[in-house]
């Protein structure tokens, strides 16, 4: 039912983060009806992309932190990037991608030590400093909750993403539409804060 549910969603892309399982498993997923895969490392990405090839309707994210120097070997075999979150890595996509690649910005909402993303109030000149490349389409915002923090807290700050998205959209920023939020932990609350992408692992485990 779960599934189901999400799969038959008109407004929610689900994305397996692929991390958790095997080439087999992966086509297992496929085979039920998930056609977005979520890479978090370049290495993995490129290995899981040589062995699902076959499967030319898959779409493919990058979700994990990408490196500059791992820029040129995946950028042009990604779909969607939901890690964009410094000039630098913008312009080396800029330079190395052949049509504009789909970006979402990581926003660090917590300001968390361990998370990567810029924060929010550095968004507008963030935005300004990219606004030249033609091979960064940025279509949403990105964020991770700590773990261990409760429901509410989570909620909260999923909902601190949304208003931030409604804030770019009230000042012309209409391009920003999307919100990559919510993983296997949290995905509920990221779904009542208007998440139109959430990436799940552990939790798909449960319908193989």
């Amino acid at each position: 039912m779960f599934l189901c549910n999400i799969l038959n969603s008109k407004d929610l892309v689900t994305l397996c983060a692929a991390k958790y399982f095997t080439v087999d498993e992966l086509n297992k997923l496929y085979s039920l009806g998930i056609k977005d895969f979520g890479e978090n490392r370049a290495q993995d990405f490129l290995i899981h992309y040589s062995k699902l090839k076959e499967n030319e309707d898959i779409t493919w994210h990058f979700i994990g932190n990408l490196q500059t120097n791992k820029v040129k070997a995946i950028i042009n075999k990604v779909d969607y990037l939901h890690s964009l979150d410094s000039v630098k890595l913008a312009r080396y996509i800029d330079n190395y991608r052949f049509t504009p690649l789909k970006c979402f910005i990581e926003i660090n909402i917590t300001k968390s030590e361990t998370k990567h993303g810029i924060y929010e109030e550095d968004i507008y000149t963030f935005l300004d400093e990219i606004k030249t490349f033609k091979n960064v389409e940025v279509i949403g915002l990105m964020m991770m909750n700590c773990e261990y923090i409760s429901k509410e807290e989570s909620l909260e700050n999923f909902m601190k993403l949304k208003r931030l998205r409604d804030e770019l959209n009230s000042y012309g920023y209409n391009n920003i539409k999307y919100l990559s939020m919510g993983m296997s932990r949290d995905y509920e609350e990221a779904i009542k804060a208007s998440s139109t992408h959430i990436r799940l692992g552990r939790i798909l485990k449960e319908v193989l």
